[in-house]
């Protein structure tokens, strides 16, 4: 759980969602202020005009020097996608891809974006396609320098429909989601929080989307945040493993996994047990 987005990482993705423009605009600035002081080239993509764009990150110390010197760029949403457009996971990594390697190729330190996706995960088909995008960004920005925050208005989407998008996030202001399912990189993916009752239709959603991919036979999880996970979706776990050919290796401090996975009789999960 994050409180505001000081202070984050040349690898760190955030979901922020926000009450109003003017709360978005200023997380957003501060967002990318920070970023431009780690040298990294910043980018703003918003809903509006150029003109309306550039006049958001008026806050930022230098802004005019670093739209000059193309150490920050803003984007519109509306040129850059169409109306109710479904994106396209894997093209959307690419495109980052390329454009962190132009920025590190440009003299910047790395990339960081802030964005405000509202509009991208208006429609159940663009949820769907958005979630999986976030997971496969997360494991692209641990091995890379780009960091990231993506916002979502409360007042345009319900709440289910930001917690699927949050749960993919390693950092969040959302409450209500209870659990984070996100990449960690090395083909490692990061569990945290609680999956209960309450949130297992909610795991079993983002775990199929993550659609994780064993690396020679196990889905290495690093669950040393996980605090609790209900048997059912335990369950599920290991059918998405077994489904896969594949050995979950559960690594946690929580001391209720392994008494679960035995009470279940769960061939294929092995629980390491860290402190």
């Amino acid at each position: 759980m994050v409180e505001h987005v000081r202070g984050l990482g040349d690898h760190d993705h955030v979901c922020w969602q926000y009450d109003g423009l003017p709360e978005f605009r200023v997380r957003a600035a501060e967002f990318l202020a920070e970023g431009l002081a780690l040298g990294h080239r910043a980018c703003y993509v918003a809903s509006g005009d150029m003109e309306t764009l550039v006049e958001d990150l008026r806050g930022i110390d230098g802004v005019e020097r670093a739209l000059r010197e193309g150490a920050l760029h803003v984007a519109s949403l509306e040129a850059t996608y169409s109306s109710g457009a479904v994106i396209d996971p894997v093209a959307q990594v690419r495109a980052y891809a390329r454009a962190t390697e132009d920025a590190v190729a440009a003299g910047f330190t790395g990339l960081r974006v802030a964005a405000d996706a509202t509009s991208l995960v208006a429609a159940p088909e663009q949820v769907d396609a958005f979630a999986r995008y976030e997971h496969m960004i997360d494991h692209h920005m641990a091995a890379r320098p780009f960091s990231a925050m993506c916002a979502y208005d409360r007042a345009r989407l319900d709440e289910r429909t930001i917690a699927q998008v949050a749960c993919m996030h390693p950092n969040t202001n959302t409450e209500a989601i209870g659990f984070r399912l996100h990449g960690a990189g090395d083909g490692v993916t990061a569990l945290g929080g609680e999956v209960d009752l309450f949130t297992a239709e909610l795991f079993t959603l983002a775990l199929d989307r993550a659609d994780l991919r064993p690396q020679d036979g196990r889905l290495v999880l690093d669950a040393t945040d996980l605090t609790f996970l209900d048997h059912n979706s335990l369950l599920h776990l290991a059918g998405h493993a077994a489904a896969r050919d594949a050995t979950v290796v559960l690594r946690t401090e929580w001391l209720g996994a392994a008494r679960l996975v035995a009470l279940l009789n769960l061939d294929n999960v092995h629980v390491e047990q860290v402190s």
